[in-house]
């Protein structure tokens, strides 16, 4: 009967013990799929144009052309983003958006507040609509990363991000790691996005239109089914991450409006986003428009990602926005 009962556990467990990782990554870039071929280049950007939107991918060099003056150096991901007949960049020009920006564990020993931007990164094109930028192991994390770059034929631009930790160095258990979009001086410097009160989660859910009053504070909104809260120390230097508001997104989306455009941002309900904001991230009367992400329990050698979407389009309203991206939404749920 004992030894029944043992292999009864034995069975119990084994499955758990090999369970997926909830996050784990979905083998979309060329860091987990040895199957996918690229080019390198040697160029610091490449630019991606579909429908009317044409988005230009960097590295983290510094870039000064034509298209991108005064790039400054450490700012990768979207380097400009534009609609047809458009001549001012949605992004701070020297700046970026879907900017990879902190790796973390939520303690104050930060040896790089910006470790994205200070080690190399390599730009792989894999075809005349996708590009990647891979990083290899950061000097200090140890973290190799592979962002993907898509444009859609609509012109969304679908980002598929993967990473590897190679060592055990996370000293709450978790990685936490950030990305920032800062916005060129918009009139509105608010989002918005579905949620409820932090602390009446059983209320119905209603359209939140939200400004942080200042930096760092209010500044992080989880998801309403956040299964996962970050230890974070009380003397933790990046205030975007550690400082949440009094709500929680209800739907795994928002947006921003400038000059009669909207950039939104959509999400997957399982990879648990939080949302983030700050009205002067990019200086001045430049707000960044973030998110964060965090993967707890992780594995050294194990590979983590999640699969997000940027729409940008002339606005007219909330519900024409809404209806125009229903479609990436449902892709994303059923991803």
């Amino acid at each position: 009967m004992k030894l029944g009962l043992c292999l009864l556990a034995l069975m119990v467990e084994v499955p758990l013990l090999f369970a997926t990782h909830p996050l784990a990554a979905p083998k979309r870039t060329s860091l987990t799929n040895p199957q996918i071929k690229y080019q390198l280049t040697d160029q610091h950007t490449v630019m991606l144009k579909r429908g009317n939107v044409t988005a230009i991918i960097v590295d983290n060099a510094a870039v000064n052309t034509k298209a991108l003056p005064g790039h400054r150096a450490g700012y990768n991901g979207v380097a400009s983003l534009k609609y047809a007949g458009q001549d001012e960049n949605l992004f701070v020009p020297a700046l970026a958006g879907l900017n990879f920006e902190h790796i973390h564990d939520g303690t104050p020993e930060l040896k790089e507040k910006f470790e994205p931007r200070k080690f190399p990164m390599e730009l792989r094109i894999i075809s005349a609509d996708t590009v990647e930028l891979y990083q290899p192991p950061t000097a200090n994390w140890k973290l190799e990363s592979c962002g993907r770059y898509q444009i859609l034929e609509d012109g969304a631009l679908e980002y598929t991000f993967e990473c590897i930790p190679h060592a055990d160095l996370f000293k709450n258990g978790y990685i936490g790691l950030f990305w920032a979009s800062y916005i060129q001086a918009p009139e509105d410097r608010r989002i918005h996005f579905y949620g409820k009160p932090a602390k009446q989660l059983n209320q119905p859910e209603t359209l939140l239109h939200a400004r942080t009053p200042a930096h760092g504070v209010d500044s992080t909104h989880p998801p309403d089914h956040a299964t996962f809260f970050p230890e974070l120390a009380a003397d933790f230097p990046l205030t975007l991450v550690n400082h949440p508001s009094a709500y929680r997104y209800s739907q795994p989306w928002y947006y921003g409006i400038r000059d009669n455009y909207s950039y939104t941002q959509l999400f997957r309900d399982r990879d648990q986003i939080w949302l983030a904001q700050s009205p002067t991230g990019g200086g001045g009367k430049n707000p960044a428009w973030d998110f964060q992400w965090f993967i707890p329990d992780y594995q050294p050698g194990e590979a983590y990602g999640f699969v997000m979407r940027v729409h940008y389009a002339p606005w007219s309203d909330h519900a024409t926005l809404q209806k125009s991206v229903q479609k990436h939404l449902s892709a994303l749920a059923q991803d």
